[in-house]
């Protein structure tokens, strides 16, 4: 039977692109991003730029993405507003220099709020696929994100066919769209491993506009080695678990687990899979990374519900090249459910996300340096957070070679609240905040994660603000900061004289 839709050059599917519309990308991460069209659209972009006409586009995904949708849409200023998550460093700068309109979200929410109208119409949705059937069947490739959403949103579809991902991915997605109120009915997950939708996403053949083949591998980054300091963090973590095993207050079959992205993430993962204290668990995550595939394989971990694999080209091609273990222990479902708080809630999670700043009463910035540059967002730190048996933040105590301490009397942004955190990993220790006041939880954080370098002034701060519940100075709460971008280094703080 002919291919039943036109197979364009990516050139050709960005020429239906329209300056002003607003386009949903799939990917999760850089896994399963599309590629071939957004550089295309770019190119676009810098020609009409040339003429002297605008062009510029609304950019929706599930979360970040590769060089070559975040990254060649800022390099051409293709990007009139970006949502809900990002990591490039241009489209960052951007976002900070005011050109780029950011909105930062939970990523669990995001699904919906495209599906209420809240961000305007979705005129395009661009997906990656490792097949296609003729009656509009498509089978994804490393990532689900809120791809469903986009295509059934989405005024029109047009499809990258991307031969680098094969086509044995067929049967490690879970297509699940929740229906919107008041027609909304439970998330019927009672396990990390039970399936409850499709293989593979079904959209209207009609909506296809075109089909672009590729061949483009995923454009994830092996991780950095570990550091002491990651390695402490890690064996933290998995010491504070063990003891809540024993304790009794984490069940000797233990909890599933939830991990961030990043270098922390990998070291924590990987500390947990080596004690040996730590029986064999299950993952109810958002990513993969490395760390997880050789748990994997071990069966240490023994079955991980994701949003996407953000692995490495080496992790990657283990995973394609042994589908008899993996494709039975992995399954990758839509943001909205591996971020849902009501799955999240009901299956007892351990979240463990990673931290830009800890204050003293416990709260979290995840998102802001210095109050006000973005990095890259909340992501599904707070879908997790808010509903976790278990919320833990971890972080390095200093950055900036000791001239920044991560342990502050007061956030300069916040993103998650002390009424949500509930245990602080440094390189130095844990602090474990549950059933603290807010003078109990200071003395904690200090004690047990700030750097030996900050302690003593920490101490002198809560000594001058000893007076109310929240040990809390609104003339010197942001002292520290504001010493650093006086002087570049919160060292040797006094005091008074930042009065």
């Amino acid at each position: 039977m002919p291919f039943p839709y036109p197979i364009l050059s990516a050139d050709e599917a960005a020429a239906l692109v329209q300056h002003g519309q607003t386009i949903g990308f799939s990917g999760f991460t850089a896994a399963g991003s599309a590629k071939a069209i957004p550089k295309a659209i770019a190119d676009r972009a810098r020609e009409e730029h040339r003429s002297g006409r605008p062009f510029q586009i609304g950019v929706l995904t599930g979360a970040s993405t590769g060089t070559s949708l975040d990254g060649a849409l800022a390099a051409a200023e293709a990007v009139r507003f970006r949502t809900p998550y990002q990591s490039d460093p241009l489209l960052r700068s951007q976002i900070n220099a005011g050109k780029v309109r950011f909105v930062d979200m939970h990523l669990s929410a995001f699904p919906q709020n495209v599906r209420y109208g809240f961000l305007g119409p979705v005129h395009w949705a661009v997906i990656e696929v490792c097949d296609v059937t003729h009656g509009g069947g498509l089978v994804l490739t490393t990532s689900v994100g809120a791809t469903p959403t986009f295509a059934s949103k989405a005024d029109k579809i047009l499809i990258e066919l991307n031969s680098a991902q094969p086509a044995s991915l067929l049967g490690m997605h879970d297509i699940f769209e929740p229906k919107d109120p008041p027609a909304r009915q439970e998330i019927p997950i009672f396990a990390a491993g039970d399936r409850i939708g499709s293989p593979i996403l079904l959209v209207d053949p009609k909506k296809i506009a075109g089909v672009v083949l590729t061949r483009m591998p995923d454009e994830t980054s092996a991780f950095s080695p570990p550091t002491p300091e990651t390695t402490k963090i890690g064996e933290h973590v998995a010491e504070f678990l063990v003891g809540e095993m024993r304790a009794g207050r984490i069940p000797p079959t233990f909890l599933p687990l939830q991990s961030g992205v990043g270098d922390i993430a990998n070291s924590v993962l990987a500390a947990l899979g080596a004690h040996p204290d730590v029986p064999p668990f299950e993952m109810y995550t958002e990513v993969l990374q490395d760390s997880v595939v050789p748990l994997l394989e071990s069966g240490r971990c023994t079955f991980a519900s994701t949003c996407a694999l953000t692995l490495s080209d080496t992790a990657l091609a283990r995973v394609n090249d042994h589908p008899e273990v993996f494709h039975d222990r992995i399954l990758m479902r839509p943001q909205e459910i591996t971020n849902h708080p009501e799955v999240v809630r009901r299956l007892g999670i351990v979240s463990m996300n990673t931290a830009i700043e800890v204050d003293l009463g416990g709260n979290v910035n995840s998102t802001h340096v210095v109050g006000r540059q973005m990095m890259n967002g909340i992501g599904g730190s707070g879908d997790f957070t808010r509903n976790a048996y278990l919320s833990i933040f971890s972080c390095p105590s200093t950055a900036k070679a000791g001239k920044i301490s991560t342990i502050v009397p007061l956030c300069s942004h916040m993103d998650h609240s002390e009424h949500s955190v509930q245990i602080v990993v440094t390189e130095q220790g844990v602090a474990d905040l549950r059933g603290r006041d807010p003078h109990e939880r200071a003395q904690l954080v200090i004690d047990h994660c700030a750097h030996p370098a900050y302690r003593d002034q920490l101490r002198q701060y809560l000594r001058l603000v000893k007076e109310g519940h929240e040990p809390q100075s609104l003339s010197l709460a942001f002292a520290m900061h504001r010493k650093f971008l006086t002087d570049g280094d919160m060292r040797n703080i006094d005091w008074e004289a930042w009065r």
